[in-house]
C-alpha cells in the first residue's frame, strides 16, 4: 500500500509513524504504527523500521510504500540549548522565548558577561545549539561581543546562533573565522531590536533549520537520513507550528500537551487591547512554556506531593493504603477504572498548574499618585479555544471537563482564559505530525487538524 506521506515522531522511548494520503484532494489520516525507539542501540532507523512494520500490520497490508517520510524528534534529549543575553528581563528573556518556541529544552540561561563557571557549565551540558543575544540594535555592544568571543574559544564544536546587536555581525564573523568555526556560526536578526520590541520568529526558524542540519550527528541518529527524506524538526516545535497554523483559521488559542515527564503549553495570542495598555513588558505572540516537574508518569510523585496525599484520598474517595498501592503500581497507560481516575486527577493538576505558570497576572504598583493596576506576563484573556493533545488529553474519558477547569480556577488576579473559551481535542493525536507536515503541505495539514478536532 502506498501513501503520500509518512510522519515519524521519534520520541525518547517510543517511535510513532502516522500515514497520510490524498493530500491534494481530500487529506486523510489512514493509520498509525509504533515501536520502541532505538537510539541507545546506535541506530534510530531500527525503531523507525519497526514502527513502519507495525503500521503495515495494523492496516493488514502486505507492504508499505510512500513518497515522503518526514519526522519530529525528541530523542537523545531533544534539542538541548543554552541561551546567553545581556539583561535577564530583556534580551535574555527574548532569546529564551525564541528557543522555547522552536521546541528547545533550555539547560542554561545567563545574563551579562559569561564567566569561567558559565563556560564550564556549557561544556558539561554539551548543547546542540548555543544562542547568543544582547543589546538593542545600535545600543550596547560589548557584552554580546565578549560572550561570542568566549564561546568561539571553546573546544566544543557546537552550532552558534548570534541574535544580538546587528552592529556586531562583522566582528562576530571575524572571531569565528579566527577560531576556524565560521561554518558553525549563524547570524540572525536581533531578538530584541528596540526597547519593548520582540522579534523572535526569525531566530525560531533558524533554530529549527540548524537542528535539522545537525541532528543527524547526534548519537543514534547518524543514519536517519537513510529513511527520512523530508524535514526533521523538534517535536515541541512541531506542535507550535500546528498551533500557529490553526490560529490563523480559528482565532486565539492555547494547546496543552500533558506527557509522562513534562507538560507543555503553547499559546498563540496577542492578548486584549485592554491588557496590552497596562502591560509592563512585551510578550511574544506565540509562547511556549514547559513544566519539567509536571508529568503524569515519570514525574507522577511531584504532582502527588503538590496535590497532597490527604487531598488525593478525599478526591478519589479511597483510603491511604489504596493510594499508596496506586502510586507503587502506577503504569504508563492506566487500565483499571481507579487507575484512570487517578491519572485524571494528576492531569487536572498538571493542566491547571501549567496554565497558572504560563499566564500573566495583575500587579498593583505604588507611586506618588497612589496605587496603579498593571499587568505582567502572557495575557490569555482573549483565548477562544483550549486544545488538548498528548496521550492524557486525547484519551482520558473526562479530558474536556479537565480543560474546562482552567477558567474556573481563576481567583480574579490571573490573565487566564474565560469560561467562554471552547474546548477542542486532537482526537487522532496527530498534532505534532501535522506541524511538520505543514512545512510542505499547509492546506492539507489544516484540514487534517480540523478533522481530528471534529470541526469538519
Amino acid at each position: 500500500m502506498k501513501f503520500d506521506v509518512l510522519v515519524a515522531e521519534i520520541g525518547s522511548t517510543t517511535t510513532v509513524v502516522n500515514a497520510f494520503t490524498n493530500l491534494s484532494i481530500d487529506p486523510t489520516f489512514v493509520g498509525q504504527g509504533q515501536a520502541p525507539t532505538t537510539v541507545l542501540d546506535g541506530d534510530v532507523n531500527i525503531g523507525l523500521s519497526n514502527a513502519i512494520d507495525d503500521l503495515r500490520s495494523n492496516l493488514g497490508v502486505d507492504s508499505i510504500d510512500y513518497n515522503e517520510l518526514l519526522a519530529t524528534s525528541s530523542a537523545a534529549g531533544g534539542l538541548k540549548m543554552t541561551v546567553h543575553g545581556l539583561v535577564y528581563d530583556m534580551t535574555a528573556k527574548a532569546a529564551r522565548e525564541a528557543a522555547l518556541g522552536a521546541g528547545a529544552n533550555i539547560h542554561l540561561v545567563t545574563a551579562g558577561r559569561l564567566r569561567r563557571s558559565d563556560l564550564k557549565h556549557i561544556e558539561n551540558i554539551m548543547p546542540n545549539i548555543i544562542l547568543v543575544a544582547g543589546g538593542v540594535d545600535y545600543g550596547e555592544r560589548d557584552t554580546a561581543m565578549h560572550n561570542a568571543e568566549m564561546i568561539a574559544g571553546l573546544e566544543t564544536k557546537v552550532p552558534v546562533i548570534y541574535a544580538g546587536n546587528v552592529q556586531n555581525h562583522d566582528d562576530v564573523q571575524e572571531v569565528f573565522e579566527e577560531n576556524e568555526k565560521s561554518s558553525l556560526l549563524y547570524l540572525v536578526d536581533n531578538v530584541y531590536p528596540k526597547i519593548d520590541v520582540l522579534n523572535v520568529e526569525p531566530t525560531r526558524k533558524v533554530i529549527q533549520d540548524v537542528f535539522e542540519e545537525h541532528i543527524i550527528h547526534a548519537p543514534g541518529m547518524s543514519h536517519v537520513r537513510d529513511l527520512v527524506n523530508g524535514p526533521i524538526i523538534p517535536t515541541p516545535g512541531a506542535v507550535m507550528e500546528a498551533a500557529k497554523l490553526l490560529k490563523e483559521e480559528l482565532g486565539d488559542l492555547i494547546v496543552f500537551d500533558v506527557g509522562g515527564a513534562t507538560t507543555d503549553l503553547h499559546s498563540v495570542t496577542d492578548g486584549s487591547e485592554e491588557i496590552n495598555r497596562i502591560l509592563i513588558n512585551p510578550e511574544p505572540t506565540a509562547k511556549r512554556t514547559v513544566e519539567g516537574d509536571l508529568g503524569v508518569y515519570v514525574n507522577m510523585l511531584n504532582i502527588v506531593e503538590q496535590i497532597g496525599r490527604d487531598k488525593l484520598i478525599q478526591d478519589l474517595q479511597i483510603d491511604a493504603e489504596t493510594l499508596e498501592k496506586l502510586i507503587e503500581t502506577h503504569p504508563p497507560i492506566p487500565k483499571t477504572a481507579l487507575q484512570i481516575k487517578f491519572v485524571e486527577r494528576l492531569t487536572l493538576e498538571a493542566v491547571v498548574q501549567s496554565a497558572h505558570r504560563h499566564a500573566g497576572a495583575f500587579r498593583d504598583l505604588f507611586g506618588g499618585s497612589g496605587k496603579t493596576r498593571m499587568a505582567e506576563g502572557k495575557d490569555l484573556t482573549s483565548i477562544q479555544y483550549i486544545i488538548g493533545t498528548g496521550g492524557a488529553l486525547t484519551r482520558l474519558p473526562n479530558r474536556v471537563e479537565i480543560m474546562q477547569e482552567v477558567a474556573k480556577s481563576n481567583k480574579g488576579n490571573k490573565l487566564l482564559p474565560t469560561p467562554e473559551a471552547k474546548i477542542l481535542v486532537d482526537n487522532d493525536y496527530i498534532m505534532a505530525s501535522l506541524g511538520v507536515l505543514s512545512k510542505e503541505y499547509p492546506e492539507a495539514a489544516l484540514k487534517l487538524l480540523k478533522k481530528s478536532m471534529k470541526l469538519i
